[in-house]
This record gives structure tokens, sequence and C-alpha cells, in this order.
């Protein structure tokens, strides 16, 4: 069933159709070559079809009747036939239907063109037909959550089965354009916003849904103008009080002037935040302009939607503008959107600025320093890049002692530089390979210090015991002395922990005038750790015995390896088999690492290992190593070590001077008897760090100075002793107790040791004997 008009048109004749069209619309041009149902619709007037009478919407065109009109001239001239409009109120609400259209992004705004891409073979057939018929569709924004038949977010241009997904206010708008793209493909539709309309229900679902819509009106601020013409009225009747009538009707007026100088105030508001955002943001400028060329700007409802339609504002927020019929209301909306727009763009323009400052400060800078490299570079005072890191290895290398097989390598490197270019990554690699080659000691070592004496007395000035350890390095200094010059040497310090294994590494180092460095292997898995890694990986390094010539600065350091009996191993290589031709004197000499791939003499190094059992260290590692062995500390050295040097640094780290604390020996036997009775001292170091410091906490607090804490005292600065007497009889055992030794972590205990009767197992008592299993300890 077709609309009443259209059913009428069809019998209009073609003269009065061309008629028509020449009052309604520019004049349609023909379908493109190729295309089908291609048209251009002007935008202003398609909807503006004029009736010949101004009156009922259901009569005839001025000049025509049912039969139909005579044809005109023209329209003998020309074949194409126009298309029937609807443009009055009850044209559009008699009506049958209109194809309902979804957008995803934002509504369609009346005055407003919306391209649109259709791939649904069902709604390309339905807009085609529709192009050649009735070009009218309704265009809806989905709901966020909207979803199509599939279940997939729904897209612009796809079937609706039903308004469940859609806002029931939307545009209707004209197909200006329909232009297939090929078998498969669909169409692109270009649609103009014509009226704000509303869904009244559903027409049809099969094969497209199609609605009937009701125009929707505008209307002014409530109290503004209706309210004028209300007292107006009020103002003429006839029953009215004469005297009240000019009051009423110059309140009528003012109630005018302030609605519309309202609506002024707005539209010149949203026209003058239109112009900023053109300042600040060039990209709305041709769309600005074709506002501004498009708008009546005293249409108040026109400057509205045009308004809020250039904004980047979300679909929500377009929609309630849309929705909104108050003008004055959906002026302040769209302001409210406009002004965001603006401070967005104000935004964007500060952070655009700031960019552009910054590229051109680094142009700028970039474009000087060219300058002046190429002035320098013509006085003479400065060389290109290349020769500048030629220049600096040459001057590394001056004064060092290079064997030939490592200058020979780095001629070559310096050849092989010059020829690369700055850019490329093989240039990076040789520059680091040369740092490296030229960095290293080769040949510098420091000056050896004989002097016995001054080598004892810078050990026990630090350390107190230890004369194994003492004694070695004596004799190494001797035979130093004798020889003329000192071969390296690997020791390991073995013994329990805080006995001060890795801290007299550095007073050997001060003891003989040479560099230290030092660096664990506990837990270390990795080979490359100690010979480096091959040049080709990205970030690769030389291995820690290289790393310590470049940090030394020196060929004969001492190199403290600690926690060696904790190595690891791994999926990268056993590090302990590495380590094997480091600390053999008779290979280290020509030690390779993988980066460098060149020898390097290490037999100069006086290597200290320390660990704390021999039984995890290999074998052959081992057999490499002269080991020294730490016992622990007995009572008087532990003494002497907190008397010496543990309480004077401890007092010093807390800020006491010497007359503020005073430490009596009873104290300090009973702290090592009862609670620090490890082997070393770390445990001792800590509860006197402990000690000193409540005695500051207090001497902040105003206590009486000096304080003293003696054994009476000493459970208030350290608690409870964790050790109590091993001694469970008197002076004398009893008969079958004995006393015994144990060796213990703390090392070594007193033990108890008791014989009891062992039972006599039944098979001896069945032989009448005593057998070697009925008796035992």
């Amino acid at each position: 069933v077709r609309p009443p008009l259209a059913r009428d048109s069809r019998r209009m004749s073609a003269a009065l159709r061309r008629s028509l069209s020449g009052i309604l619309l520019p004049r349609l041009r023909g379908p493109a070559p190729g295309t089908r149902g291609t048209w251009l619709v002007d935008s202003a007037r398609a909807l503006a079809v004029k009736r010949s009478d101004g009156g009922d919407s259901k009569r005839p065109p001025k000049g025509g009747t049912d039969a139909g009109p005579s044809k005109s001239s023209d329209d003998e001239s020309d074949g194409s036939s126009a298309v029937v409009k609807y443009s009055e109120a009850e044209e559009i609400d008699t009506a049958l239907g209109f194809l309902a259209i979804p957008t995803t992004s934002r509504p369609l705004f009346p005055g407003i063109a919306y391209p649109v891409h259709i791939t649904n073979p069902t709604l390309v057939d339905a807009i085609l037909k529709a192009a050649d018929t009735n070009p009218f569709v309704g265009v809806f924004l989905t709901h966020p959550d909207g979803t199509s038949e599939s279940g997939a977010a729904m897209q612009d241009g796809e079937l609706l089965q039903n308004t469940d997904s859609i806002h029931h206010v939307g545009c209707l708008a004209s197909i200006a354009r329909v232009m297939p793209l090929g078998p498969g493909q669909g169409v692109h539709a270009l649609l103009y916003g014509k009226r704000r309309v509303q869904i009244d229900h559903v027409v049809d679902k099969d094969p497209a849904l199609r609605v009937k819509i009701k125009l929707l009106k505008d209307r002014n601020a409530p109290g503004a103008a209706a309210g004028a013409k209300e007292e107006g009225a009020r103002a003429d009747d006839a029953d009215s009080d004469s005297e009240e009538k000019p009051f009423r009707r110059r309140r009528a007026r003012r109630q005018v002037e302030e609605s519309n100088n309202t609506r002024k105030a707005y539209t010149l508001e949203i026209v003058s935040t239109i112009k900023d955002i053109v300042k600040l943001n060039p990209l709305f400028k041709e769309q600005m302009q074709m506002f501004l060329d498009r708008v009546d700007m005293n249409n108040a409802s026109s400057l509205a939607d045009m308004g809020a339609a250039v904004t980047t504002g979300d679909g929500e927020a377009l929609q309630e503008v849309l929705e909104e019929l108050e003008v004055e209301a959906r002026l302040r909306k769209t302001l409210e959107l406009l002004k965001k727009e603006l401070e967005l763009s104000r935004v964007q323009s500060k952070i655009s600025k700031q960019a552009e400052e910054k590229l051109s400060s680094d142009q700028r800078n970039y474009i000087l320093r060219q300058q002046l490299k190429q002035i320098k570079k013509e006085l003479g005072m400065e060389k290109d890049d290349k020769e500048m890191l030629i220049n600096k290895f040459d001057e590394r290398l001056k004064g060092k002692t290079v064997p030939e097989e490592a200058r020979k390598v780095i001629e070559e490197e310096k050849l092989k530089l010059q020829s690369l270019e700055n850019t490329s990554a093989e240039f990076n690699t040789t520059r680091n390979y040369l740092d490296w080659l030229t960095v290293l000691p080769w040949g510098l070592y420091k000056e050896e210090n004989y002097d016995i004496a001054r080598a004892e007395a810078v050990l026990d000035e630090e350390h107190y015991g230890m004369e194994d350890i003492k004694m070695r390095i004596q004799e190494f200094i001797a035979v130093g002395s004798l020889c003329g010059s000192t071969q390296g040497k690997i020791l390991c310090f073995v013994g329990p922990p805080g006995v001060g294994k890795t801290s007299i590494g550095k007073s050997i180092a001060k003891a003989l005038g040479r560099e230290f460095y030092r660096f664990s292997v506990g837990g270390l898995h990795d080979v490359a750790e100690i010979k480096g890694h091959r040049r080709t990986y990205v970030g690769a390094m030389p291995g820690k015995l290289i790393q310590c010539l470049k940090a030394t600065s020196t060929a004969n350091p001492v190199v403290m390896i600690d926690e060696i009996d904790k190595l690891g191993r791994g999926y990268a290589g056993d590090p302990s088999s590495a380590l094997l031709e480091v600390l053999d004197p008779s290979q280290n000499a020509t030690f390779v690492d993988h980066y460098l791939d060149v020898p390097v003499d290490l037999s100069k190094m006086l290597f200290l290992c320390t660990a704390n059992m021999t039984d995890t260290i290999p074998g052959p590692l081992l057999d490499r190593m002269e080991v020294v062995r730490l016992s622990g500390y007995v009572t008087d050295e532990k003494m002497a070590i907190m008397k010496q040097y543990l309480f004077p640094t401890a007092r010093q780290e807390v800020g006491l001077k010497e007359g503020q604390i005073e430490l009596d020996d009873s104290a300090a036997v009973k702290l090592i008897r009862w609670y620090c009775r490890e082997a070393g001292v770390r445990n001792l170091q800590k509860h006197t760090e402990k000690i000193c410091r409540k005695v500051a906490l207090k001497v902040v607090k105003g206590a009486a100075t000096p304080i003293t804490i003696d054994d009476s005292n000493l459970e208030d600065y350290v608690g409870k002793p964790q050790w109590h007497t091993d001694r469970i009889y008197g002076d004398s055992t009893p008969p079958g107790v004995v006393m015994g030794l144990a060796w213990t972590s703390m090392g070594g205990s007193v033990l108890y040791v008791e014989t009891v009767e062992a039972g006599v197992p039944l098979a001896a008592k069945a032989r009448g004997g005593h057998g070697e299993e009925g008796e035992g300890v």
C-alpha cells in the first residue's frame, strides 16, 4: 500500500511533476553512468514543498487534478521524472512508514549531511527502492549497549529488527545520493537531515524495519512567549477591567522581549564561541565556514542544531540536544558542548605549542652546532668524529707496553673504524671494542712495598689475631724483596662466618700498597661472568677479570673472589671450570677473554678466595689454591677485638663521646659467654651496637653521664641470655658418666657421655651365653 500522495503522484502528468520539481528542488540530475538511482538533491529545499492553496494537504497541487496535469514543454524535452516528497506535517503523519537506519557514533541533526556505507543486501535493496520512489528515511542513534542480530556491536547502516536498540527520537532524512560500489560491496548513501521525528509504532519488519513517525515541533520556554500570548488574550478580554489592560499588555510585551533577549544572548555567545574555536583549532575552519554560510543566525533552532553537530561530543550528549524541544534549553546545551570543545581546543593548542617550541629549539640548536663545528673545522680547531676517536685511542696507548698480538689487533680495528660510517651498527661495535682494548693497563704495575715492618703494622692495626694469614703475607713480601719482583699467588681463606676473611683482604692490599678489587661468585652460573661474552651479542661485555683491570688501572691488583665454595652450575656452563684457567699460575699469563679475544697477563695478580668449607669446592680448583684456615676466636681474643675495634667503632657511629659510656670487663665477658658464642664476631658486633644505641637514647633524654654497663645491668640493654650453663652435675660426675667434647657451629661444646646396659637378645639367652650383641654402650 503506497502513501496517499505517492498514489496520487502516479496519476500526475509529467508536466505537473516537472513544474513541482522546479519549485521544490533544483534540477535533478540523471543517474551517473554505471550507477543506479544516483540522486543529487539540494539539501536546503528537499522538504520545502509548496501547496498551491496553502490549505488542505490532501488536495492536489494547483494546476493539477487527480487525473493529472498537462505536460510542459520542458518535460517533453527532458525525460527524467521527479520524485514525490513529503513536506507538510499532515503528509508525513499520514504516511504509512519510513525505513529506519541506525547510526552508532552520533545522531543526525536537521540540516546536516550524513554519509553511510550499507552492506546488508536487504537494506541495500530497500534504500535503492526508496531512492526511486520515496527518498526519505528515519535515522536513529543506537543505545551504547545495542547489539546486532548476530550479537556483535551495532554498526552504522545495519539492518534493524526492532526498535529496542535505538532511541525513539531521531531525524527524518532525505536520500540525497546513492552510489553502488559493486557486487557484494553495498552502496554509499548520502543522507541529509530534515526534521525532528519520533517513532510512533512499527509498521513492518519484513524485509526491513519500517516505522510510523510523527513530527516534533519546537516550543518556547514556559512563561515566556506562550505566557505573553496568554496575558495578551487576557488584556483583550471584554470582561477585564479597563485599567488593567495597559498593564497586562506591557507585561506581555516585556516577557516577549526578555525571551527574545535570552535567545539573542545565547545566539551571540554560541557564535562567539565558534569563532574562538576556529582561532585555536584550524581543523574546524572549513567546517565552521560551512556552518556560518548555511545557518540563519536569526533562527535559534537551526543554530542550536548546527552548533551541536559540529562538536566532538559523545553520542548520548548530542542525543539529549536532539531530544530537547524547548529552544532555549537546546541553546543552553549546545553552548555547554561548544564550551567543552573550546576548552579542549585550548588544551590541544597548548600541547601543540609546547611541541613546536621544543622542536624549533632542538632544530635551532642542531643548526648552530653544525655551523660551529664547520667553523672550527675550517679554522683547524676541531677534527671530525673519527679522527677524534683515533686520537683518543692513540693517546691512551702512550706509555703502555702493549703486547705485539694486541697491538696488531688494535691497528687493524683502527683502520676498520676509519672505513665505516658513523651511523652503522658495526661502527659502534668496533668503537666499543677499541675502547676496551686501549683502556686496559698494558704493562702498568703499581709500585711494590717490601717493608715488612710497615705491612705488619698495617695488619695489626685493623685485625687482631690471624697469625697464620699475617705470617703468610710477610713471607710473600720477603720473597719479593729477595727476588726483586713478586709473582701472583692464589690463597684461599677457609673459616666460619664472621671471622674476618673478607675484611682481611682490604688490609692485605693496603699492606702491599696495591689496588683492591672484590667480586662474589656465590650462586654464579654463567661462564660469561668470568670469560666475557662474544662481541656478536647485543650488549656484550668482557668478564669480571677484564673489568677489574679497567677499574683498578693496574696489572697487579689484589683480587678477592668471595664465596668460592658456593659456585653454581647452569645451562650457560660451569663457572668453576672457567676459573681453572684464571687460578692456575701456569696458565693465567695468557688468559683469553671471549670479548677481547687477545691474551691478557694475569700472573701478577694476587688472588684471595674465601670459603666457609672446602667440601663443595671442586677438586681441580681446590688443588690450584693454597688453603689457609681461620679458626674461631676464643674468649680472650673476642675481648680484645671488642675493646680495640668493635666498641670504639660502635660508639663513634652513634655519636657518643668517650666519657659518656663505659663498658665494664664483666659485662663484656658475660656478653661473649652467654650471648655470642659463635666462632666469629659478627653477632658480638650487633650486640655492641645495640648497647650503644640504647645508651644514646638515654643521653638524649637527659640521663647522667657516664653511663656504665656491667654484668648487673647488661640484661637491661640486650635482654635475657641466650645460653645457660652446660654443667648438669656438680663437681664430680656419677659412675658411668664421663665428659666429652663435640664440634658445633659455635666452635665446640662439652657433652656428658653416659653408659647404660643394653638389652640381651632372646636368641643369645637361648644359647645360654652373652654374645657381642648383648652388650653395648
